[in-house]
């Protein structure tokens, strides 16, 4: 097998600390050159331009490409971003693009991919959530060629919706393996680096659901209202740049000269895992708080519907957007940790991705899909 040339799209912290892992393998490969096409929120200001975590890394063959102002809406933001990957892939022509979610950013790795005649390799489709993220999800599925999914539940929704067995394979959520690193900072490096003032805490972390955007005011201030009620520390982090994200950060406002809350635009991944670990509970709607925290076993608040039918596991309290409801559900927590779940996987992701492309069955993936009837 020649080498292959291989382009990762990156636009979130969060999707980065998911590829992460499969990037570095492939970068290391002597069988592949690696391209890693940065773009979204890593370009912003606001979010500490966290491009630079992905510089930081050393990848030989790094692109930025800036495809938003902060008042872009979502559809223009999707083409802005076809057209600088459509220029970047016709002018490296690699084999696969592989991307990760369901973000836009991704939708349109799937669309540039498809409409080239490229293999589109989707890392985590066949999830759940409750916005319109399902939907860029599944289209994306249906968009792509190579799914590397993180249970055999997703495996199932990805054969309902037509695409073959032969494609579909199960790797786990892939930072889960830096999850399960010794290399990970310890908690005096993460207080020291951030500047965090208090040894116990909790993380904050909710995003804009677009669908329901009307209600958002609401929400956001009655969590608010609760976080301060219960006089527990709080760690901050900004929300995605959906729309109404920026309702979420002119509600934080409010917590300006409150000491028990510090507030980031965003932490390196690594350093957001340490600071996972060793806090109390994570309170919000970050999916974080659905694959992430099961596996150090940390209690979770869930509000509203982003994550919906995605989880069912016992150190998840599920509740609505209402103040009383939300305070209770914090009061009901007492620092216990859960037993670890390993619903999305148990490491290694990144060893089976690289073997699964060291296989030259996989590269004889047709580019021409046909929908698979159950039978």
């Amino acid at each position: 097998m020649k080498n292959k040339k291989i382009v990762f799209l990156t636009g979130t912290r969060a999707d980065f600390g998911k590829l992460r892992p499969l990037i570095d393998k492939i970068e290391k490969s002597p069988n592949f050159e690696c391209h890693v096409f940065v773009t979204g929120m890593h370009t912003l200001e606001k979010y500490d331009f966290t491009y630079r975590e992905v510089n930081k890394r050393g990848y030989k063959n790094v692109f930025v490409f800036m495809n938003q102002a902060q008042t872009f809406r979502q559809d223009i933001i999707l083409s802005n971003t076809v057209v600088g990957l459509s220029n970047f892939v016709n002018e490296i022509n690699p084999d696969m693009i592989v991307i990760h979610g369901d973000r836009l950013e991704a939708l349109a790795g799937a669309i540039v991919g498809s409409f080239n005649n490229l293999l589109v390799c989707h890392v985590e489709g066949g999830e759940l959530t409750g916005s319109i993220d399902e939907m860029i999800r599944h289209s994306i599925t249906k968009l792509s060629h190579i799914h590397m999914v993180s249970n055999t539940n997703a495996k199932k929704r990805l054969l309902q919706l037509g695409e073959s067995s032969n494609t579909i394979f199960t790797i786990g959520s892939p930072d889960i393996d830096v999850m399960l690193s010794k290399d990970l900072p310890s908690k005096k490096q993460l207080l020291k680096t951030y500047e965090i003032p208090f040894d116990k805490y909790a993380i904050l972390l909710f995003h804009s659901v677009p669908t329901t955007i009307d209600t958002l005011v609401f929400e956001i201030n009655e969590l608010i209202l609760a976080a301060i009620s219960s006089e527990k520390n709080f760690v901050v982090i900004l929300p995605n740049n959906d729309p109404g994200s920026d309702i979420i950060i002119d509600a934080y406002d409010k917590l300006k000269n409150n000491l028990h809350f510090k507030k980031f635009p965003s932490l390196r991944f690594d350093y957001f895992l340490t600071l996972l670990q060793n806090s109390e509970f994570i309170i919000g709607n970050s999916s974080s708080g659905i694959t992430e925290a099961e596996i150090y076993g940390i209690p979770v608040i869930n509000i509203g519907t982003r994550q919906n039918n995605r989880s069912k596991n016992k150190n998840i309290i599920h509740v609505v957007s209402e103040n009383k409801k939300i305070l209770s559900a914090i009061n009901k927590i007492h620092g216990k940790k859960f037993k670890p779940v390993h619903g999305f996987g148990t490491g290694k992701s990144a060893s089976k991705f690289i073997e699964i492309l060291l296989n030259s069955k996989t590269w004889n993936t047709s580019i021409q899909k046909k929908f698979i009837d159950i039978k």
